[in-house]
């Protein structure tokens, strides 16, 4: 209808027609407070069973029993961390003291060997589970037999040497010790005391 005849209708005393009345809901905008119907809460009772443990992310709440063990495991690791640092700290003491008392001897024999260099007798002994062999002279063979020379071990050669700085030597680093004869001990104690006992060179033991 245009505006003029509408003008004209209204001067004649008709009443313009009543608009529909708008939907409220269907008004309002999309995303808004008041959108859809509210549903309603149920009501709060006692607490469910495993209420409390979906509570703060869904991890169950830890129980006594699960603390005291999450205790023990962490003092047996601490206790197992702490042997392993003693020990290591001992190993490494030990190996200090080794090389200590290893420059001690090195000092000790010095110019005390009686290693002859065109001896030809080859005197063999059991050292560090394996057959060990040192050239001797007859004297000195004689000598080392009846105690009265025995042999030190020194960075991977062995020295004759008298029984007095053999027993100095031990005490400086037992297990440079390598031959010391007892005299008064049976033969048979030691079979290879006897130069016709002879082992072969390329024997591994």
């Amino acid at each position: 209808m245009s505006d003029s005849l509408r003008d004209q209708l209204l001067g004649l005393g008709f009443k313009p027609a009543p608009k529909p009345e708008r939907d409220k809901t269907a008004a309002r905008r999309p995303g808004k407070p008041g959108d859809y119907p509210t549903v309603a809460k149920p009501h709060a009772g006692k607490p469910k069973p495993g209420d409390r443990q979906r509570k703060g992310g869904g991890k169950p709440a830890r129980t006594r029993e699960d603390i005291d063990l999450a205790k023990a495991y962490a003092i047996r690791a601490q206790k197992d961390k702490d042997e392993r640092i003693a020990a290591e700290r001992q190993k490494q003491e030990e190996a200090r003291l080794r090389r200590e008392a290893r420059a001690k001897l090195e000092a000790f024999l010095k110019d005390k060997s009686l290693n002859d260099a065109e001896a030809e007798i080859a005197r063999h002994f059991p050292y560090g589970g394996k057959i060990k062999r040192i050239y001797v002279n007859a004297d000195q063979l004689k000598a080392l037999n009846a105690g009265e020379l025995g042999v030190v071990q020194l960075n991977g050669r062995y020295l004759l040497v008298t029984a007095a700085d053999l027993a100095q030597a031990g005490a400086i680093f037992a297990d440079s010790v390598a031959l010391m004869v007892d005299p008064d001990a049976p033969a048979e104690d030691d079979p290879y005391a006897d130069p016709q006992y002879q082992v072969p060179d390329d024997l591994v033991w």
